[in-house]
């Protein structure tokens, strides 16, 4: 038995994974397996291209999604898979790599994108390196072919009527020595900037907290976010770390992105740069986000921002 596995926390990521192994089962002649934290998903998954699903079995509450690395590993070991995907979360490249100690195989971290190799059957895949400055190409020699991949770097699969597909319950997870004491839930914003289809960005050049209500009139007349570069979050703590985007922060792929005074280093584009359309508004010409940029304003935000407001409400009305 052979094919492409993928496994996810989360049920919208496991789609994005299904897409992409679907893809690269079909041009490997291969089948599709999927990981499902509970048999509910079973049928979604497989009308989104599996074509089987592994159960996990239930966890405790004391229990971290961890446990289930000898199950996956077992199961692993059984069916033989050519390349495994697991979702880049925390918890996942944790998984991932415990997984892949267990099977004495190969990882490629926080993978981008990947080109199969029909040669010699084999997947050429891509990951960022030196804070996005380069992008490295890695070659898993041994089996399975394993790679982490981060949320929204693929389209989710679509469903697809009438497809079929097995289901399989996993064993129990054997006894753990790593109990779940307590869980704090952590202070979060109240949206997601990952799913925004429009993010207005604040960086250094706003010169104080209250001035961020400019970037908020802006993002409410073009139905957008807020978010921010990592200064913003982490040393201004102007706005919570969980809107901050970068190579550390989150990774968005909106249909508009607006950087107000965002100076555009390296690490906060390699957040960015799937955006469909870069607009930068900088009062430095030099400044690096205008090399990412589609379309830029030179000029200082405080002139320019409430023109572009006042613009924007004349062409709503029109």
């Amino acid at each position: 038995m052979a094919g492409i596995w993928v496994f996810a926390e989360s049920r919208e990521h496991t789609r994005e994974l299904l897409g992409a192994g679907r893809e690269l089962a079909d041009r490997m002649g291969t089948t599709l397996g999927v990981f499902a934290q509970g048999a509910s998903a079973s049928k979604e998954y497989i009308a989104c291209g599996a074509d089987e699903v592994f159960v996990l079995p239930v966890l405790g509450e004391d229990e971290p999604l961890e446990a289930c690395v000898p199950v996956l590993a077992d199961a692993v070991s059984a069916g033989d898979p050519d390349v495994i995907f697991i979702g880049a979360t925390a918890r996942g490249k944790t998984i991932a790599a415990r997984l892949a100690s267990r099977l004495k195989t190969g990882l490629c971290s926080c993978c981008s994108g990947f080109v199969y190799d029909e040669g010699d059957k084999l997947l050429r895949m891509e990951r960022m390196v030196y804070g996005g400055a380069g992008i490295q190409t890695v070659v898993c020699e041994t089996r399975p072919q394993m790679a982490t991949i981060a949320p929204r770097t693929f389209a989710p699969a679509p469903e697809q009527e009438g497809r079929s597909g097995k289901v399989s319950e996993l064993p129990v997870v054997p006894e753990s020595g790593v109990k779940v004491l307590d869980r704090l839930p952590r202070q979060r914003g109240a949206v997601d900037v990952t799913r925004a289809k429009a993010i207005v960005c604040v960086g250094r050049g706003v010169e104080k907290a209250e001035d961020i209500t400019l970037a908020r009139d802006l993002a409410d007349v073009l139905g957008a976010e807020v978010a921010c570069s990592r200064p913003i979050a982490e040393e201004l703590q102007w706005l919570p770390e969980d809107v901050y985007l970068g190579i550390s922060g989150k990774r968005v792929k909106p249909e508009l992105y607006v950087g107000v005074g965002v100076s555009g280093q390296i690490q906060h584009v390699t957040g960015i740069r799937d955006s469909r359309v870069i607009f930068a508004i900088n009062r430095d010409e030099n400044a690096p986000i205008f090399e990412a940029a589609d379309f830029g304003i030179v000029g200082d935000l405080y002139q320019v921002v409430p023109k572009l407001i006042d613009e924007f409400k004349a062409a709503l009305k029109a």
